[in-house]
């Protein structure tokens, strides 16, 4: 499980459901675009807010949509070890490589408690599990957590990391000291670095609507030009400022409305301030795709 995986928003009607159409045409364009494959249900999706039957409804219609050689990847949080086995069986159902298990979240747990969450949720699907350390949404994974559930549990094979901590790259590719386990940054602004330290890839958002940028940075790495990759790399920067404008992850879903996406709407009504930096960001969004089409010819 390598190279530059997308992380998928979720369209949705006027009702809050899943948009099962705009959502079909959207796994298609990812997959047309080349990027090593697509992950459904994590933060870019806002999976606190979508309904558990719509999350399996993606699942079943993503997976005919996937080919054999990409990458297939599920998130499945959700508030309750019963729903995580659930969601964790319809992905394997409907084929999927492994999931994503990110920790339990709005409670606050010791390091004990994710750990016995981890070992449980993995021992009952009983298939390739990835951790998933959001820690802005979910309770934080500390690295020794880490570490001693990919060394001591059969079924948790690796992680993406999306603490945005510089420090994890070198310390999880040292301690990994040969063993197969999939290392993937789920922090866009740290993808050349996580490369660099000999990570696999990376779950990013911004390749849910942009994923011509980092597949470029990607190709780049593994073709030796790390120039190349670097440069691409403050490209990237430019666009994940803008982004932290607006919560996450709204700025996925205005890009992809500008890239004829309907989206449909915002999960929260704007406000005056908010509709200003909504409109500021989309004029500026299409000055910096035309720097972004010439940059990776």
């Amino acid at each position: 499980m390598r190279g530059v995986i997308a992380a998928v928003a979720t369209p949705v009607d006027a009702n809050g459901r899943l948009y099962v159409h705009t959502f079909e045409r959207l796994i298609d364009r990812l997959i047309e675009s080349g990027v090593d494959g697509v992950c459904l249900g994590g933060a870019t999706s806002e999976y606190p807010s979508v309904a558990v039957d719509d999350r399996k409804a993606a699942i079943e219609a993503a997976a005919p949509r996937v080919p054999r050689d990409r990458t297939f990847l599920v998130a499945i949080g959700a508030p309750t070890l019963r729903q995580v086995v659930d969601l964790g069986l319809s992905a394997q159902r409907a084929g999927c490589g492994a999931v994503l298990l990110p920790m339990p979240m709005f409670f606050r747990y010791q390091q004990d408690d994710l750990r016995a969450f981890a070992v449980e949720a993995s021992r009952a699907l009983a298939a390739p599990v990835l951790l998933y350390d959001l820690p802005e949404f979910t309770n934080p994974l500390e690295p020794e957590t880490v570490i001693a559930l990919l060394n001591d549990e059969r079924f948790i094979t690796g992680i993406k990391d999306s603490s945005g901590a510089r420090a994890h790259l070198p310390a999880y590719a040292a301690a990994r000291n040969g063993r197969d386990w999939t290392l993937l940054v789920g922090h866009d602004e740290l993808l050349f670095e996580g490369l660099s330290a000999g990570w696999n890839g990376t779950v990013s958002g911004i390749a849910c609507f942009c994923p011509e940028l980092p597949v470029a940075i990607y190709r780049s790495h593994v073709a030796g030009d790390g120039q190349r990759a670097r440069d691409l790399q403050t490209l990237l920067d430019e666009v994940i400022v803008q982004l932290g404008t607006l919560p996450a992850p709204w700025g996925v879903r205005v890009a992809l409305d500008l890239r004829g996406f309907d989206m449909g709407p915002l999960p929260l009504p704007l406000s005056a301030a908010r509709r200003e930096q909504v409109n500021r960001f989309r004029e500026w969004l299409p000055g910096w795709l035309d720097k972004v089409t010439l940059a990776v010819r």
